[in-house]
């Protein structure tokens, strides 16, 4: 195999250079850039870990972020990206080197300057992505260990959104978007049934996570099935629920532009309905 060659030093420790195979990357490891100069040979087995920048603009980020912070915080930071990586079973976008690093080196200026930074879609997160969750929970215990901080819960919440952009190439921004949606469903149907719900309870949770699949389900053109007698009889029954689950669904057709299935409004009238009878 090709050695590579060194194009540009960021510190000791991190090197971009050119492979004839893998293009440009970002290669890793203890004293891996001290003593050396552009176009020198790095040798195959002298770095610990590799990975590729194919973007020119996460290239000059990751340039403009290394000097701001410790080089041993980059190799914790690296050290907890392999973990992550080891434990999810699909490929992750390599712009978590950047947003994560970043994320984390600020939020531990925060601690220490003692201010702290409300999540509001914690519980949200928690739900939606408890393997992602669970992930950073890990993450934010190993931190604790390397550079003796503890971020707060928040944070953990935080921490699994970067990890879930990074499994599904999505932002963080899109995942805010659809959070936003479902508070404001949820509102129109507190409003509508006159019930206030706890976010901590498992109502305000089951709730969640009822809209949360019907709007993976419509992004992912996934059928639902449902009897028209059903339907019909639950139009009939129970019209209040029926008509507000009609509602909810054009909120959600008209806010992500995608259509979606007229069988959820069958279960989500199903489901309104049992919150009621559990609220009375």
């Amino acid at each position: 195999m090709a050695s590579f060659i060194l194009k540009k030093r960021l510190n000791n420790n991190v090197i971009i250079a050119v492979h004839e195979a893998y293009g440009e990357v970002v290669l890793l490891g203890k004293g891996l850039g001290f003593g050396k100069n552009q176009n020198d040979w790095i040798k195959v087995d002298s770095y610990e870990k590799m990975f590729v920048l194919k973007n020119g603009v996460e290239q000059e980020q990751y340039m403009k972020l290394l000097p701001t912070i410790d080089e041993d915080f980059v190799e914790v930071m690296n050290d907890l990206i392999y973990l992550i990586s080891e434990n999810i079973h699909s490929p992750i976008h390599e712009h978590i080197h950047i947003a994560l690093t970043d994320h984390i080196a600020f939020a531990i200026k925060r601690v220490k300057q003692g201010i702290h930074i409300e999540n509001p879609f914690l519980t949200e997160t928690k739900d939606m992505y408890p393997a992602e969750y669970g992930l950073a929970a890990k993450v934010v215990k190993l931190l604790h260990d390397a550079v003796g901080v503890k971020l707060p819960d928040g944070e953990i919440g935080f921490i699994a959104l970067h990890i879930h952009s990074a499994i599904s190439n999505k932002s963080s921004d899109e995942f805010h978007h659809y959070v936003d949606l479902i508070s404001e469903l949820i509102q129109l149907i507190e409003v509508s049934l006159k019930v206030k719900l706890d976010r901590e309870e498992i109502q305000y949770l089951r709730l969640a996570r009822h809209l949360t699949n019907i709007i993976k389900r419509a992004q992912n053109r996934d059928k639902v099935d449902a009897a028209s007698e059903l339907a019909n009889l639950l139009k009939n029954e129970y019209p209040l629920c029926y008509n507000l689950s009609c509602k909810v669904m054009l909120e959600i057709k008209n806010a992500l532009h995608i259509p979606v299935h007229d069988a959820e409004i069958v279960y989500f009238t199903m489901h309104l309905q049992r919150l009621i009878s559990k609220n009375e």
